[in-house]
């Protein structure tokens, strides 16, 4: 297969038009090319990042003339073209998109390209160009152009997170029926509420970002500038749409500390989307001003009135109910704070992934979710992006935890190549995560908080003490699975809620057994150490029951157990349900020498 061959010149007049004779593909050819140049606001927050462009013509020269013509790109200085006799336009559309998400993955540059949407396009031949894909990654990072390998930049929340993700078919329908509805309720001016719905790894949050950054996108792109009537959204990139997003204030809700701090940094190498725009719901509580519109992640995080894990947010959730409603009434939830403090809201949730008492009620998640069908703004999201192993098996996981397997759950399902064991040895759990870890990267140990955090005050001590091994929760809250010393852990749900790993190791503790006699799950309420997540709340009157209590710990172990990409390994401690899990979970025997 031949070659793609990448050609670097200045990006100056003088130069491309000595470029242009030199092969009739620079002016009639589809080519895929890179500008990048410093920044071009010096003293803003990006100024240590250089910009970049990626962008994709059947006339190279033509459009670097377009390009130096626009004070938006002026100021670059460099152009590489990516040169393939092979090349049409679905293959140069493909390559442009790859190599945005990577360089918006990889953080080392301002990517200045416009979200109007990438999507997962298929056409002939894709895999084997798609090969070739990864050759022209390498040419391009040897001149330069990226500083990490694609595995680093694949690993990181950069490249998870980022605003660039290709969307799936039902993520770009209901992108495209979310912003049709928000524009029409902008124009009759209005209140909307939209609900989206998804299990895990339907890309709830990445809909959320990608939402966002379209939107900026549309109220900051001048109508003079070049579209590619092509792409997905870019009907809305005409007239009329921007004008109804002037001056709009726009911001994202973020319950989860580790998840929000994430986005932040993806926020802050992103034109267009500012730190700033990531909130708590305590942050939109207390401001002064008022949103046309919150885009919500996680909405089923959002709190109660309930006991907060300070004195300082028990204190402010009182203020903010009596700023907002005049008294501290204990019927008042966030979901409550975000809709008197916004016009438009867009809610993604999942309610079985539920995990804390103070976690908004399944009554009120419900009642969202039929809020939004009665007004014909509810959508799903089916298609499996994280889990390798197909769209069934969340619901197969779900099935498992909840003791109601149906009869094709009795013989092991077939998730083709995804890497699903249960261990009877944490110790070869381990060691199969490390040697993922060496071979893929993003490999780590999770379990439920059924042991007591004991290294949090004292960092000589070990917290989980089983099967003669000592371990160690995370030593950090935030970004833990990125932290240096992560793979010698274990994370909790705190820290691994919305993220990805290339392979979860998942120890079941004793806090979740087996009835044998009775043929049920039950809870160890006494090997539950998450205060939080076992706390009555006297308050609203609410006093948790053991079946309760159940329910928040089987949601803990299936959003566990739906981290992994490419494969699950179970350690399960209640011999029980050990091997009620067995009828679920392949065990595969691992030798002396670790295989």
């Amino acid at each position: 297969m031949t070659r793609s061959k990448v050609e670097r010149l200045r990006f100056e007049l003088n130069g491309i038009e000595s470029w242009a004779p030199l092969d009739p593909r620079h002016t009639n050819w589809p080519v895929v090319y890179v500008l990048d140049g410093p920044n071009s606001i010096p003293g803003t927050a990006r100024e240590s990042l250089d910009d970049v462009y990626v962008g994709e013509s059947r006339n190279a020269v033509g459009r670097m003339r377009q390009h130096l013509a626009s004070p938006e790109k002026q100021h670059l200085t460099t152009l590489r073209v990516v040169l393939d006799e092979r090349f049409n336009k679905s293959v140069c559309l493909d390559l442009e998109s790859y190599l945005i998400r990577m360089l918006a993955g990889d953080g080392a540059y301002c990517v200045l390209n416009r979200n109007d949407g990438i999507t997962e396009a298929d056409y002939y031949e894709r895999e084997k160009y798609r090969e070739s894909f990864r050759d022209v990654f390498e040419q391009l990072r040897n001149d330069g152009v990226f500083t990490r390998t694609i595995p680093e930049i694949e690993n990181s929340d950069l490249f998870k997170l980022s605003p660039f993700k290709a969307l799936t078919q039902d993520q770009a329908i209901a992108v495209e029926d979310i912003l049709e509805g928000f524009f029409t309720d902008l124009q009759a001016e209005t209140t909307s509420t939209i609900v989206i719905q998804g299990d895990p790894g339907t890309g709830k949050t990445v809909v959320a970002i990608y939402l966002l950054k379209l939107l900026v996108d549309i109220a900051t792109t001048a109508p003079a500038d070049d579209l590619d009537s092509d792409s997905l959204f870019a009907d809305f990139f005409t007239e009329g749409y921007r004008e109804l997003l002037a001056d709009l204030k726009i911001g994202i809700v973020v319950p989860q500390q580790s998840l929000r701090k994430s986005i932040e940094k993806v926020f802050r190498k992103t034109p267009g989307l500012w730190p700033r725009m990531v909130m708590t719901p305590f942050d939109v509580g207390r401001s002064d001003g008022y949103y046309d519109l919150l885009i919500v992640d996680e909405t089923h995080r959002l709190n109660l009135r309930a006991n907060q894990p300070s004195g300082v947010l028990n204190r402010d959730f009182r203020l903010i109910n009596e700023r907002l409603f005049g008294m501290d009434d204990a019927t008042k939830t966030q979901l409550d704070w975000i809709r008197a403090k916004s016009r438009h809201q867009i809610f993604l949730l999942d309610a079985a992934q539920s995990v804390r008492p103070a976690d908004l009620a399944p009554e009120t998640v419900d009642s969202l979710v039929r809020e939004a069908k009665g007004l014909h703004r509810h959508y799903r999201l089916a298609s499996q992006m994280r889990v390798k192993a197909g769209s069934d098996y969340v619901a197969y996981i779900r099935r498992m935890l909840e003791g109601r397997p149906d009869a094709r759950d009795e013989v092991l399902s077939d998730f083709g190549d995804y890497d699903l064991r249960l261990f009877d040895s944490l110790g070869d759990m381990q060691r199969e995560i490390r040697e993922r870890e060496n071979e893929r990267g993003l490999a780590r140990l999770v379990a439920g908080y059924a042991w007591p955090w004991r290294s949090k005050t004292d960092k000589s001590a070990f917290d989980i003490e089983v099967d003669g091994l000592r371990l160690r929760w995370n030593s950090t809250a935030t970004d833990w699975i990125a932290s240096p010393g992560s793979i010698e852990e274990v994370g909790s749900i705190h820290t691994v809620q919305g993220y990805d790993l290339n392979y979860a190791g998942v120890i079941v503790g004793p806090d979740l057994r087996y009835d044998p006699e009775h043929g049920r799950l039950i809870v160890d309420r006494t090997s539950y150490f998450d205060k939080k997540g076992k706390e009555n709340n006297p308050l609203l009157g609410k006093t948790y029951s053991d079946d309760d209590l159940l329910r928040f710990i089987r949601n803990i172990y299936a959003v566990l157990l739906t981290r992994g990409i490419w494969g699950t390994y179970v350690y399960v401690c209640d011999p029980a349900l050990r091997e009620y899990l067995r009828r679920f979970i392949p065990s595969r025997a691992v030798d002396s020498s670790g295989h």
